[in-house]
């Protein structure tokens, strides 16, 4: 699928860079002009059956992965070394946790899909930009779970070594980091490829929402705040009805 030299160099050794341009610009600037598209958009109000099990299995699953990928592509080799992880159990554990939270991602991301586009109110609801960048995750998810089947015929670890180096030497600005990947499986290509390209929609779609976690509610002070009518005082307005003399 990727055997042509330029095509290699061009997805793997330049496209990187472009797909980290759009998303860090695009994303500021979204943020700075359109905040108030900022947001999940939730569809709970409209339909309410299936979103809460797809929604729950969709985003446990898929910030297993996420986290998942950021730290087996981006842990320093020379690390693993030093702690006496062998490349081998750190297959291991990819495969394990990643097919679990793979499962559960696959599922949610189904039943969420299949809602978006069974329900005709949800769907009239919802824009190109919500169905497309949902169904595009459910390849790439798909896609995922078929590299663990590849992964099981090479248990070693060392295609991980590779897109490990990969990865560290895009980010090291390394301009020959690209040769890491030629010779790898067209179904691992195809699944790093769908990684940039949600990468680069990312400021377009609803995706920014996971960047407004509201992580200061952790050390809020906690209070509530509850109206009642029962019992309430009578408000003084300051003035009061003039009497007429009789």
């Amino acid at each position: 699928m990727f055997g042509n030299f330029d095509l290699d160099y061009l997805i793997f050794g330049i496209l990187p860079y472009a797909v980290l341009a759009v998303a860090l610009i695009g994303t500021i600037a979204r943020y700075e002009r359109d905040p108030f598209t900022w947001k999940s958009s939730s569809s709970q109000l409209l339909r309410r059956k299936q979103l809460m099990w797809g929604s729950v299995l969709f985003h446990v699953g898929i910030i297993v992965l996420f986290f998942g990928h950021l730290v087996g592509l981006f842990t320093p080799i020379w690390l693993l070394d030093a702690l006496g992880i062998s490349y081998g159990l750190k297959q291991w554990m990819a495969v394990i946790i990643g097919g679990a939270a793979g499962t559960a991602a696959f599922i949610g991301c189904t039943m969420l899909l299949h809602r978006r586009l069974s329900d005709p109110r949800i769907r009239n609801n919802s824009t190109f930009a919500d169905i497309g960048i949902l169904a595009i995750l459910w390849v790439q998810i798909v896609v995922g779970m078929g590299t663990i089947v590849l992964t099981l015929g090479h248990m070693d670890g060392s295609k991980m070594i590779q897109f490990m180096t990969w990865s560290q030497s895009v980010m090291g600005l390394q301009i020959n980091a690209w040769q890491e990947v030629v010779n790898v499986h067209w179904l691992y290509k195809f699944h790093i490829f769908l990684g940039m390209v949600i990468v680069a929609l990312f400021p377009f779609t609803r995706l920014v929402h996971m960047l407004s976690v509201p992580i200061r509610f952790l050390w809020r002070p906690g209070y509530q705040i509850v109206r009642s009518r029962d019992g309430a005082k009578p408000v003084r307005s300051g003035l009061k009805p003039m009497k007429m003399s009789k």
